[in-house]
């Protein structure tokens, strides 16, 4: 997994390089070299380009102007913007207007507030620019923290950051902000072995090594898969959890809803359906838990919630599951909403747990928002429940009770269409099936879940697309992580 640092984890590594004994203006000089060497690579040349650069009077500036000097030793024109000393701004606009590129090294991830005076000046040229924009770390006006914007920022095309992601890129609106993220190493050692678990992006290696092939002795029931889910008119739900389970490698799944009509209609297919007790509104009937604690010991793990409704009876047989059941168990939508309140079921449970919110299931299940910063919020569901939390979202984070969390690099706007984590819900408890532990079925589940989108692609996607895509994706996904 690549390490993800909040700016302050990211300052610490930077003192103990220094301190180990790698001098300031070192690292500066590897930093703006970095810089420079990616504007060549992705622009095919540096010699003759014209290129404008807005200096801070940080470390981030100091990288900026390394870059510059380091662009004119290989022939480029560059033109260099002191942020701070009073920009002349139609010489900046002059400029602008006949760069080939353009570099915001203004600010880096310590910034906070709005961007103001030169930097706004800049940030207005920048935006009308019609070429190709680099921001040095991470966007000016990102928070490096949390991703979020006051006012407005720069808009880059690349970003080049240093030694690990900061969580700033991972999160919106900082993520599109920053246009293609490239880490360059510089030579800090970002792992600091006194600190406790930390945040990690996820890699197509990292799910390799989660989900492993299954034995070659295996038969159906050793991956089995039990869903429960289903109400009047929202069967399609768990169909769609049932059927992404089967897809993502569960030997056998059998999807179980209340009524007989309605398992009827959900029959023929690979899904073995099942009918619960069902009140006379078509909803769950409290009896139902029973009948699910019955049979349950014969699954690896079990998924409840996608489209159970949010009725009191159903609620009750949700919450009896969730104390009773030894299973490997992922909570979903309705399911979410019906232990609001009851987080003391989650902590009491005796066997692996992963809950899936997006956020206005989080705020329903905890009673608070998720709030700008989504690390620090998955991070404290975890450890009030002692469940793994899958928070969805631009930006899905996944945390462990410890506080050891992956962020997924994938994903976008494409996949907040109905039924999409439905699907992510089948794929978690497939994972879970195949023995990849909660906080590996997450984390592999999210990654492929958001691979599948881009193998399918994103205009018009639906949530079935998600499903039909989900036996290539994962094979490309491992074979190309071996």
């Amino acid at each position: 997994m690549r390490p993800v640092l909040t700016p302050d984890e990211m300052a610490a590594a930077d003192r103990r390089a220094v301190a180990a004994g790698t001098p300031v203006e070192v690292l500066m000089d590897r930093a703006g070299r970095a810089v420079a060497w990616s504007m060549r690579r992705r622009l095919g040349r540096a010699s003759g380009l014209r290129v404008v650069i807005a200096a801070g009077k940080g470390n981030n500036g100091g990288d900026g102007l390394v870059a510059a000097r380091v662009l004119r030793g290989w022939g480029a024109r560059v033109d260099v913007f002191r942020v701070g000393e009073g920009i002349d701004r139609a010489a900046l606009l002059r400029a602008v207007s006949r760069a080939d590129v353009a570099v915001d090294a203004m600010y880096g991830t310590g910034f906070r507030g709005e961007l103001g005076g030169d930097a706004g000046e800049v940030r207005d040229a920048f935006a009308a620019f019609d070429g190709p924009v680099f921001a040095v770390d991470i966007p000016s006006g990102v928070d490096g923290l949390t991703g979020a914007v006051s006012g407005a920022a720069v808009a880059a095309d690349v970003t080049v950051t240093f030694a690990a992601p900061k969580t700033g890129l991972c999160f919106e609106p900082g993520r599109t902000l920053a246009g293609v993220v490239e880490v360059a190493d510089i030579g800090i050692d970002v792992e600091d072995p006194d600190s406790g678990p930390g945040a990690y992006w996820t890699e197509a290696v990292d799910v390799c090594r989660w989900v492993r092939p299954r034995d070659a002795a295996a038969h159906k029931w050793s991956a089995g898969v039990l869903v429960i889910g289903g109400s009047g008119g929202m069967t399609g739900a768990p169909a769609l959890a049932a059927h992404a389970a089967l897809r993502a490698g569960a030997g056998i799944v059998w999807c179980a809803v209340p009524g007989h009509d309605a398992a009827a209609r959900m029959s023929g297919t690979e899904v073995i359906s099942r009918a619960l007790a069902a009140g006379a509104d078509g909803a769950l009937a409290p009896s139902a838990a029973g009948e699910v604690l019955s049979v349950a010991a014969r699954f690896r793990a079990v998924a409840i919630g996608p489209g159970l409704g949010r009725t009191d009876a159903a609620a009750e047989a949700v919450r009896r599951i969730v104390a009773d059941l030894d299973r490997p168990l992922v909570v979903d939508a309705d399911g979410l909403h019906a232990l609001a309140g009851r987080l003391d079921l989650l902590r009491g449970r005796s066997a692996p747990t992963v809950v899936t919110p997006h956020e206005g299931e989080y705020a329903a299940l905890c009673g608070r928002p998720v709030g700008p910063d989504r690390l620090a919020a998955a991070r404290a569901l975890a450890a009030d429940t002692g469940a793994v939390v899958l928070l969805k979202g631009p930006g899905t984070v996944v945390a462990n009770p410890d506080g050891l969390a992956t962020v997924c690099p994938l994903g976008g706007p494409w996949l907040a269409s109905a039924g999409t984590g439905d699907v992510l819900t089948g794929i978690v408890a497939a994972f879970s099936a195949r023995d990849a532990g909660p906080f590996g079925a997450a984390s592999a589940a999210a990654f492929v879940h958001a691979a599948a989108a881009d193998r399918a692609g994103h205009t018009g996607l639906v949530a079935g697309d998600l499903v039909d895509a989900l036996p290539l994706t994962l094979e490309s996904v491992l074979e190309g992580a071996t």
